[in-house]
């Protein structure tokens, strides 16, 4: 039962890091669907305790079906965020709503923390986005922000990058009662 402890432990994390952003609902709404029959058996099944499951069935299977469920049901994961652009006909990334970029920060380091363990690092979200860089898959203007609040968490710490993510959502909510 390792993946149930490691993702109820991670859910924990990232509403402690929600409520920090000033999206608590966010937070107690978040990853709900791992603990659905379709991503909690694979999860079960293919945990290894140092990395996702998903990855370990990609390398069975070629891909990771509870990723699919997950990532369709989740709109904190840019992957969610592509449609048919009408002028190109071509999937393509869309720019994501401030509050679910504020929950992928949250959920990224939370997950940082829970791999890292006690050889966590602020610098540890940024390390990863820049190794695994999605260029050409995320929208760039949601890259370029995810990228500065990685950075600003790295170099200033986590009430700076927390600070700047409340001002953010709060922009956003500002603009739409406009």
């Amino acid at each position: 039962m390792g993946h149930l402890s490691t993702i109820t432990r991670h859910r924990h994390q990232v509403l402690r890091h929600c409520i920090k952003a000033g999206i608590p609902l966010r937070g107690f709404l978040h990853d709900l669907s791992k603990y659905s029959p379709a991503e909690l058996i694979p999860g079960i099944k293919y945990f290894q305790g140092n990395r996702s499951p998903n990855e370990k069935q990609r390398e069975l299977f070629g891909y990771s079906a509870a990723w699919l469920h997950h990532k369709g049901r989740n709109k904190h994961h840019f992957e969610y965020w592509f449609d048919v652009n009408p002028k190109t006909k071509r999937y393509e990334p869309i720019k994501m709503p401030t509050v679910y970029l504020a929950e992928m920060f949250c959920d990224r380091i939370a997950a940082s923390k829970i791999y890292r363990g006690k050889n966590y690092k602020d610098s540890d979200a940024l390390d990863y986005f820049l190794a695994v860089r999605e260029r050409d898959k995320m929208h760039p203007e949601t890259e370029r922000e995810l990228e500065a609040l990685f950075r600003l968490l790295a170099e200033e710490g986590e009430d700076a990058a927390f600070a700047r993510v409340r001002s953010m959502v709060k922009d956003e909510k500002s603009k739409k009662q406009e």
